[in-house]
């Protein structure tokens, strides 16, 4: 039987909020405006994109590397951290590492994107590479267990979850009356955090949770009424390919996501595509993850209303985003 797990106060997440201060930016709301719009989603449909890409790090991450961090005591600063990340994850811990002075011990998956490895090593982040998913959390482990450090996990945690919902406050302080709001789900602490904060703040707006259909570990945890893991990931969106789901972040993601949808990779580049034509935003596959949701599996659901799309992140070198919008 699963622990109990309790759910986040608004109190926490707005004290969250204040203690993470100007170290993280409150990304802006940008309304998707436009013939495009119509066509894709039907007349009547309002979209609001808040652009955590634009956040400090290049994604939603930071907030709660950083919280995680803020919470520790000085001797477990002292000892450094670590974690598993196949790239925004790792700049995260790095970032917030090196705003805080605390030296941080990096297992990235060997396929990470070039891009990624180089900003974690201009924010001063040491690292080493592991062969997948499934190695890179069993070496952290052990470099938690031989140096004392402290894992930052990329998805798991009370700690981790509100502050992922310092993103919900924002947006439902930036946006009224919402009727939805679409997260990307990989190991979940992003959905766990922000469906947590709507669910306070607008609790009639509807939260769906998207994931590839390459790496579903959430839907297969919705099924079975626990955590699973699934075989392997296979989708080009690696920032959502987390290996396994976790009792903290799915009991919150249980409690507060009123339906999951899958997304092909065929689906994740038509939207980055168009985000590219019409937004002017160049996304990673994960940043497109909501907008393919909202153009696919919830078209029908959402046409003619007020729907918040999370745009988690973008870190990705030019020439491989070219190739794959091209594909």
């Amino acid at each position: 039987m699963m622990a109990a797990v309790t759910a986040l106060t608004l109190e926490d997440i707005t004290a969250a909020r204040h203690a993470l201060g100007q170290r993280i930016v409150t990304s802006p709301v940008h309304e998707w405006e436009g013939p495009a719009l119509s066509e894709r989603v039907g007349p009547g449909t309002r979209v609001f994109l808040k652009l955590e890409l634009f956040q400090r790090s290049g994604s939603f991450k930071a907030r709660a590397a950083l919280l995680n961090m803020l919470r520790l005591t000085p001797a477990k600063r002292l000892r450094g951290v670590t974690a598993i990340s196949a790239g925004n994850h790792a700049i995260a811990v790095a970032y917030a590492a090196r705003e805080l002075g605390v030296h941080a011990r990096l297992v990235m998956i060997k396929t990470a994107n070039p891009f990624r490895v180089e900003q974690c090593r201009k924010f001063g982040g040491e690292i080493e590479f592991a062969a997948d998913a499934h190695a890179g959390f069993a070496r952290a482990a052990e470099i938690e267990r031989q140096e004392g450090r402290t894992l930052i996990h990329p998805f798991e945690g009370v700690v981790t979850a509100t502050g992922t919902a310092t993103l919900g406050l924002e947006l439902c302080q930036q946006v009224t009356a919402l009727d939805a709001v679409i997260v990307p789900i990989g190991g979940g602490g992003l959905c766990a955090g922000v469906a947590s904060a709507v669910k306070l703040l607008q609790p009639r707006c509807v939260v769906f949770g998207v994931e590839p259909e390459g790496a579903d570990s959430m839907h297969r945890s919705f099924a079975a009424g626990e955590p699973c893991s699934i075989e392997r990931v296979a989708t080009i969106a690696d920032s959502l390919g987390a290996p396994y789901a976790l009792p903290i972040t799915f009991e919150l993601c249980r409690r507060n996501v009123d339906e999951l949808v899958r997304v092909s990779d065929d689906e994740l580049r038509q939207a980055m595509r168009l985000m590219q034509r019409e937004c002017k935003l160049a996304v990673e596959p994960a940043g497109a993850a909501a907008m393919a949701a909202l153009l696919g599996p919830l078209r029908g659901k959402l046409a003619g209303r007020r729907v918040a799309l999370i745009v988690c992140g973008s870190n990705m070198d030019t020439a491989t985003y070219a190739a794959l919008i091209g594909q």
